[in-house]
């Protein structure tokens, strides 16, 4: 094989990452230019040769003997994978979306796996790494390699100046309205955002330590009193629009209906992926000034209800609490623990009623929560989240590669989701109703984020937040009470089933409190949902 020189070996990889790799960008920028009244179409032939000028520039920083080729193997073949997600599921790889990859398990990764996810990893990455790992690269002596680099970096300075200084007030204006396009770039974006996540969470120094609502106690309730147990189901990727109580045309709650729940009105979410809205949704912090770093530093609302003397249990059958439970009873399903209802990567939502089970077989003999983290409609392989005789919606789409199904199969099986779900929820009403006599019950259950099924061209979820379509934020929010929960709580039904608002997640960390029936200097009365229906005492 013919050697080539460096400048040329870097050249060439700049092409391809501008030609190839930045598709995504490119379909991105045709969406913008349809804005415009007139297309300036030099402006328009300058974007991928601005783009390869700078990506050659960057790149030569790394083209060095040695490095250069096991560098550029393994950013290919990682934004190979990156361009895929973006591509085929509108993914934008921002530092919450690097979190959410951080925490997220072996099994969940492999359910993006599939023939068509394996064949654009081949042609985008494993190919062009093999001609990478081929080529002959002929290297100068060092300086005169220093000379001819310091000349060619001096090439790509000229031409992107070239290009800027003939339009740059183009660029500034497209640039302005159309600002996520900057989250599209490969690979600049992604990397700049996988090193402020690592520069957070695993470089900088921890936070000192915050206990909240160390104060709390639920001292008002007389000890002769029944318990009060509660059962939160956190949700998983549930979107409101396809709740038949929030006006869904298909019977999604077939199973939760005879227990006629109190539906809240839909609710904002914290966040667009589970890392960051879980804890952000059990966080003191509200979605605006949410701080990752400073969350993982103080405690949540589970920990003052331990505060208090509640019993806490966290049981999760998804990707873990994110730190959320970790000073609680906590327990994470084991994949393969039990072979009717597990198959090596997830477990279906039966296995935590059979949790649960276990827990209620002993006395409640104090005020305790029940959190069961369900993996509810977790993507993309939807089909595995429900059982055969819970195949309510027809034709479903048994596939991870999800945008190759019709939409028709596509949302029945998320529909198919959602209808299981809301058996495990009915499940649950129906194990808590056989504990009255010992316990006064509630169910809650709200949902983490949404999920998006090929609106606008996305799917599954993460978008960033300022640009995140209604399906990944809107959640449901449901309730069911006993009378003696109610009784002891001295909440109105009338009034909770006519609760009107916008409600967000920012609510749920002093609605729970209240819910509880817990004192505490830090808890916030406006924002308690339950407050405005909790009649005066007598």
């Amino acid at each position: 094989m013919k050697s080539i020189g460096l400048n040329r070996f870097t050249f060439f990889i700049a092409l391809y990452y501008a030609a190839i790799l930045n598709i995504p960008l490119y379909i991105r920028a045709a969406e913008g230019l349809k804005s415009l009244s007139h297309i300036d179409w030099l402006f328009v032939a300058s974007l991928p040769v601005l783009l390869t000028s700078l990506l050659a520039l960057i790149f030569s920083l790394f083209s060095v003997k040695y490095l250069v080729k096991p560098f550029f193997i393994l950013l290919t073949l990682v934004s190979a994978l990156v361009v895929f997600g973006m591509y085929k599921y509108g993914i934008v790889f921002d530092r919450a979306m690097m979190e959410n990859i951080f925490e997220t398990h072996s099994a969940e990764a492999f359910m993006y796996l599939n023939t068509e996810s394996v064949v654009g990893f081949l042609l985008l990455g494993i190919l062009p790494a093999f001609l990478i790992a081929k080529v002959k690269i002929e290297y100068r002596v060092w300086w005169k390699e220093l000379l001819v680099k310091s000349g060619f970096m001096l090439g790509m300075v000229s031409i992107a100046g070239g290009v800027l200084a003939g339009y740059y007030q183009d660029y500034v204006a497209f640039g302005r309205n159309n600002d996520d396009m900057k989250q599209l770039v490969v690979p600049t974006y992604y990397i700049g955002a996988a090193a402020g996540f690592v520069n957070q969470r695993y470089i900088e120094t921890p936070l000192e330590y915050q206990p909240l609502g160390t104060d709390a106690n639920n001292q008002t309730r007389d000890s002769n009193q029944k318990p009060l147990l509660t059962v939160l189901l956190v949700g998983e990727t549930a979107r409101s629009m396809n709740y038949q109580y929030y006006g869904y045309q298909k019977d999604t709650n077939a199973f939760t209906k005879p227990h006629n729940p109190i539906v809240l009105s839909a609710t904002r979410s914290c966040g667009t992926a589970t890392a960051q809205s879980l804890p952000c949704m059990f966080s003191r912090m509200g979605r605006e000034d949410y701080n990752a770093r400073k969350a993982r530093a103080q405690d949540t609302v589970i920990d003052v209800l331990d505060h208090a003397g509640v019993t806490v249990y966290w049981i999760d059958s998804d990707s873990g609490c994110k730190g959320v439970c970790d000073r609680v009873i906590n327990e994470t399903v084991k994949l393969d623990e039990d072979p009717a209802l597990c198959d090596g990567e997830s477990c279906l939502d039966q296995v935590l009623l059979n949790r649960l089970d276990n827990i209620l077989a002993s006395p409640i003999e104090k005020d305790t929560l029940l959190v069961l983290h369900i993996m509810g409609s977790h993507g993309p392989t939807y089909f595995q989240r429900y059982p055969d005789e819970h195949k309510a919606f027809t034709p479903d789409c048994p596939r991870s590669d999800i945008q190759n199904c019709s939409n028709e199969a596509l949302v029945n099986t998320y529909d198919n989701t959602i209808r299981y779900s809301d058996y495990i929820m009915a499940e649950v009403i129906n194990r808590l109703k056989q504990q009255e006599p010992v316990a006064d019950t509630a169910m809650m259950y709200i949902s983490d984020h949404g999920e998006s099924l090929g609106e606008k061209g996305l799917y599954l979820h993460g978008a960033p937040y300022a640009f995140a379509p209604i399906e990944q934020i809107s959640v449901p929010w449901l309730l069911w009470l006993s009378d003696g929960f109610k009784e002891e709580n001295r909440l109105d039904e009338s009034c909770l089933r006519s609760l009107q608002g916008e409600w967000s997640h920012d609510n749920l960390f002093d609605s729970l409190l209240g819910w509880m029936n817990i004192h505490t200097s830090i808890y916030r009365k406006e924002l308690d949902i339950f407050s405005r229906c909790r009649l005066p005492a007598v």
